[in-house]
């Protein structure tokens, strides 16, 4: 049985949100796979919202940069990825290529999620993306990889079966009513832990893109639970599909589809999640937002960013947007897909706020990465989008969708040139 977050949020004012909670209900959510039986955890909902039998708050809790489960187990036979060379010009930036001719991603794959933990021994990254395959092309799945240094990543070919797999973690769903019943993509992935989700330890969070074709083709954002980043629970939301958001109301600039939900803690009781629309009186992408208290129950706000002027990259828009905080400064940074006035989508682009809520600023006039172009036939040559923004000590790593001829895709990595954001170049090799 799935849970399902049924109340709703009653805003207040910009900061302040207050929430009226559902009766006390234990629930058990099922951990499935696609080679496995079901695990369980318990979803408690208190009707106090403070309270609970440990005395902990109805509030989510983000955990430190380490793993769940502290113990991480050696892998069965999982596969190393081709060893990719970045000196050549045609492949300078690729280090995640499409799998191999059986595998479940060997058609395309992008929206990577990349996180970096560390533990007392070792540091470990892991990173979800989005995969499909030649025996089924209308459909995305998710699928997880592993790197002991974010470069050389280690995969599979099929579903995971132990909590030690690499490969396949997350299909489309197979209810009929459900939102994402042609594909999931995954947007986020946030360690928390909360009153509501009796564990042994904090859990994954996954926020994520469902597909549906209803009608029309259209997305809305979900979410699912995991207690190792590879058996996922579908957490059912208020909209009648299960998904966290509806579209907005006709007239409204999010009336089409809601996509790429991202979700930032930014303190007790108070997230975030970034998304893009499609404004069909514009006919240009934005980005918006809506805030939370506990993850599951969110309450849209209005729309934060949107196209650039004439002749700018971003004219026609900005999709994909990933936010996170400079650990330096507490400001927000936004790292997004612009799309050209053609309606293209092939440069990324940056902005920054001091608050995350408003008056956010496109750092400067261009984007901050390109497709290498040229004419040279590069693996990225014909866009690059996608971000996703990981920070380390004295620099930031970008890892990115790349799009090359033929539309073959693959996942690249560039560094940026010192502390700041405004500038990154394409990974060619570890300096000694």
């Amino acid at each position: 049985m799935e849970a399902t977050a049924a109340s709703r949020l009653i805003p207040t004012n910009l900061t302040t949100l207050t929430a009226k909670l559902p009766p006390k209900k234990t629930q058990f959510l099922n951990f499935t796979s696609c080679n496995s039986t079901a695990k369980k955890f318990t979803l408690f909902c208190s009707t106090k919202p403070n309270t609970n039998n440990q005395e902990a708050t109805d509030e989510t809790h983000p955990t430190s940069d380490s793993l769940p489960n502290s113990t991480i187990q050696s892998k069965s036979a999982p596969i190393s990825s081709p060893q990719l060379s970045s000196s050549s010009s045609s492949s300078r930036g690729l280090i995640f290529d499409l799998g191999a001719n059986n595998s479940w991603d060997n058609l395309e794959i992008g929206s990577p999620v990349v996180k970096r933990y560390l533990g007392d021994e070792e540091e470990r990254w892991y990173m979800w993306y989005h995969g499909r395959c030649s025996e089924n092309p209308g459909f995305d799945s998710i699928g997880l990889a592993v790197s002991g240094n974010g470069i050389h990543w280690e995969r599979g070919t099929e579903g995971v079966r132990s909590n030690a797999d690499v490969g396949l973690v997350m299909r489309n769903s197979e209810d009929w009513w459900a939102f994402d019943t042609h594909g999931v993509r995954p947007c986020e992935v946030v360690v928390m832990s909360s009153a509501k989700v009796r564990t042994n330890s904090a859990v994954y969070w996954l926020y994520y893109t469902g597909f549906c074709s209803e009608d029309s083709p259209r997305s809305l954002p979900g979410l699912a639970m995991s207690q190792d980043g590879r058996h996922w629970a579908r957490i059912e939301g208020e909209h009648h599909s299960g998904a966290l958001l509806d579209v907005g109301a006709d007239g409204e600039w999010d009336s089409t589809f809601i996509a790429s939900p991202q979700v930032v803690f930014h303190g007790s009781g108070d997230l975030r999640m970034y998304y893009h629309s499609f404004d069909a009186e514009t006919g240009t992408y934005g980005v918006g937002i809506a805030r939370s208290r506990d993850g599951m129950r969110w309450m849209k706000l209005a729309r934060i960013l949107g196209a650039g002027g004439n002749g700018a990259f971003d004219e026609g828009g900005m999709v994909n947007p990933r936010v996170l905080r400079d650990r330096r400064d507490g400001k927000y940074v936004m790292v997004y897909e612009g799309v050209g006035g053609d309606g293209e989508w092939r440069s990324i682009g940056v902005a920054e706020s001091l608050d995350g809520l408003k008056q956010w600023r496109k750092v400067g006039d261009g984007p901050v990465f390109e497709e290498s172009g040229g004419g040279g036939g590069g693996w990225d040559s014909e866009g690059v989008g996608s971000p996703c923004l990981v920070q380390m000590d004295e620099q930031w790593r970008l890892y990115y969708r790349g799009v090359g001829r033929g539309g073959r895709s693959g996942i690249g990595l560039a560094i940026s040139q010192g502390s700041e954001v405004d500038k990154f170049e394409r990974w060619t090799g570890f300096i000694l």
